[in-house]
């Protein structure tokens, strides 16, 4: 058991953002096609997320041409070229399947606003 642990710790990735539920990411994919090889991106909204470790996956679901279209992608895959965080998303739950069954400005998930923690003190001689 501990020998698959350390095989596994080695292949885990810790180069990538940690993605949330409800974030809207863009997945930089690496394609090979013959002896050419080009990124794709597959942008859209984190539905989902699965498993832990090197088995982690998540759901990233777009609308394209109408069509509701989504792919699981594995965490640790050397596919995966890079994601980028577009905003992040405010939910509060862990799946968003709810999201299939919506069309338009409800299928959208509200942004999180980050607030800034460190205070700006004022100072009472500018008055």
């Amino acid at each position: 058991m501990d020998l698959i642990k350390l095989v596994e710790q080695n292949q885990i990735r810790t180069d990538l953002p940690k993605v949330d539920i409800g974030d809207y990411v863009k997945v930089l994919l690496s394609i090979k096609e013959g002896n050419r090889e080009r990124i794709q991106i597959f942008e859209g909204t984190v539905i989902a997320k699965k498993g832990a470790g090197l088995s982690e996956t998540f759901k990233v679901r777009r609308v394209s041409y109408g069509v509701g279209v989504e792919k699981t992608f594995p965490v640790n895959s050397p596919k995966i070229s890079g994601i980028e965080i577009v905003r992040k998303g405010k939910v509060r739950r862990a799946k968003l399947y709810y999201l299939r069954d919506r069309v338009g400005k409800s299928a959208k998930v509200t942004e999180k606003v980050v607030r800034n923690t460190s205070k700006k003190v004022s100072d009472s001689s500018d008055k």
